[in-house]
């Protein structure tokens, strides 16, 4: 059984005084509801699950008056074998998006503030059956995403104490020792493999049989295809999916990862596509990382929205975009080129949007050099360079030179821990799960 940091984030929140609502986020088949139902087994007696696509008829309990004692009546004349306890029972309302009615009922669960309530849903973020009044300020929200790589590492029987481990190296900027540092580097290429979608690495970790890995991460894609088709509105459908689907040959078949609509479909202009683009941020399939023209805190008011790369939410929806053989190449680590350096620089992507990590690139359209993520913290920019070898970092070195007010630059390779500049630390690729 797979386990998630979320339960212990869903553990803060039950443990809050005078707490909201919770809506857990993120995109299908991320884990919500396995995580959810965990979280109840472990800290209520009774868990009372509604799935609004699974059961259309749960939403009449929300038709009419949304007072808390009105609902809990309908409850349990439905539901009669349910105590419905306010401290022992844990509600969780899922695909809440399909059911307005019961997204604007939160705002009377926390009013009431007895019952322990838990909505989630997979595109809260479009318009899809928006409620007519939305809880805001009444509801906490929580991010999911499928795995992170400390996550699908602790999976494969990487503990914390390992993981410590490694860390501990990191902050001695000590080299991991070397049988240690290969087996990690064959994690973190399993991972560039298969991704960290939750059904995925379990018929891995069942079978371990990359056929199976491949048919269960086509169907979720086709999954994600069909979202489109289905919420999408009609002027959208068509061009979010082409969108969607050009992802692999932007960001695998080329060396400059920029989103462009001619690879789209020849001769595409942001005029006809960049709503799309909008579309698919919103229902939580990509995730962008924006263009900066300069280098300051705060990135934000640096950064463009006409110029960015687009990343899938998981690698595992980016992998069976293209052919089985890739597979075999990434965990035989026989990749080369551009393909090699875009797939390790979508794994780092990959590894920081499972942080919530907002992100930024930099490139002097001068030079022509590229810094391939920028990232803040505590009011810091921190410069992050991805190689697919352990070679020299130029635009990485140059940056650090011009910009003496950084303190702090990472290299992240295909090697072990090393220091060059004072400012620029070298660390193996899957040690990005630390940064």
């Amino acid at each position: 059984m797979i386990n998630r940091k979320i339960l212990e984030k869903l553990d803060l929140w039950r443990k809050t005084k005078g707490r909201k609502c919770l809506i857990l986020q993120g995109a299908r088949q991320v884990g919500k509801t396995f995580a959810v139902r965990m979280f109840a087994a472990r800290r209520y007696e009774e868990l009372l699950e509604i799935n609004f696509k699974e059961t259309p008829s749960a939403k009449e309990i929300f038709s009419g008056e949304l007072t808390v004692d009105r609902m809990i009546m309908a409850l349990r004349f439905r539901y009669p074998e349910k105590a419905i306890d306010p401290e022992k029972t844990l509600i969780f309302l899922d695909e809440i998006q399909e059911c307005p009615e019961a997204i604007t009922s939160l705002k009377f669960w926390t009013q009431n503030g007895k019952y322990n309530i838990i909505a989630s849903g997979s595109l809260l973020g479009i318009d899809h059956n928006r409620a007519s009044s939305y809880p805001v300020g009444y509801v906490e929200y929580l991010k999911m995403h499928g795995l992170d790589l400390q996550e699908f590492f602790a999976a494969f029987g990487i503990g914390d104490d390992l993981t410590g481990m490694l860390k501990d190296c990191l902050d001695r900027s000590e080299p991991v020792p070397p049988a240690v540092h290969s087996s990690c580097m064959e994690y973190f290429r399993l991972y560039a493999a298969i991704g960290g979608m939750p059904e995925v690495v379990q018929r891995y970790l069942d079978m371990r049989d990359f056929r199976v890995v491949d048919k269960t991460q086509r169907e979720l894609l086709q999954g994600y295809r069909y979202d489109i088709a289905h919420y999408a509105s009609s002027d959208e459908k068509e061009k979010a999916e082409k969108c969607f689907m050009s992802l692999a040959r932007q960001l695998l078949d080329k060396e400059n990862h920029k989103f462009q609509y001619k690879e789209v479909e020849h001769g595409g202009r942001a005029q006809k596509y960049y709503s799309s683009i909008d579309w698919l941020l919103n229902a939580d399939i990509v995730r962008l990382c924006r263009s900066v023209t300069d280098i300051r805190y705060d990135l934000d008011d640096y950064a463009r929205d006409d110029f960015f790369r687009a990343y899938t939410g998981d690698l595992s929806l980016l992998i069976p975009m293209k052919d089985f053989s890739l597979k075999q190449h990434i965990v035989e680590n026989t990749l080369s080129g551009s393909t090699k350096g875009g797939l390790y620089e979508c794994a780092v992507a990959d590894i920081l949007i499972k942080k919530d990590c907002p992100l930024y690139f930099y490139k002097n359209e001068t030079s022509r050099r590229e810094i391939d993520f920028l990232i803040q913290k505590d009011g810091c920019i921190i410069p992050i360079e991805v190689k697919s070898s352990n070679s020299r970092a130029t635009s990485l070195n140059s940056l650090m030179k011009n910009h003496p007010e950084l303190p702090q630059a990472y290299k992240l390779a295909d090697g072990n821990i090393g220091k060059g500049d004072d400012r620029i630390t070298t660390i193996p690729l899957y040690m990005g799960m630390f940064l």
